[in-house]
């Protein structure tokens, strides 16, 4: 029985985080104009 109480906890818990989350939205942001410059490894 406790461990179906603490299944629901934490499902109640995870539920109230994820409507928390999608609540305050995305975050506002922008890409870099700049490339991501990356270098590949030389086969040998």
């Amino acid at each position: 029985m406790r461990a179906l109480i603490a299944a629901a906890t934490g499902l109640a818990l995870a539920l109230a985080l994820v409507l928390t989350i999608s609540a305050l939205g995305a975050p506002t942001g922008e890409t870099s104009p700049k490339p991501l410059l990356t270098t590949v490894p030389a086969h040998p």
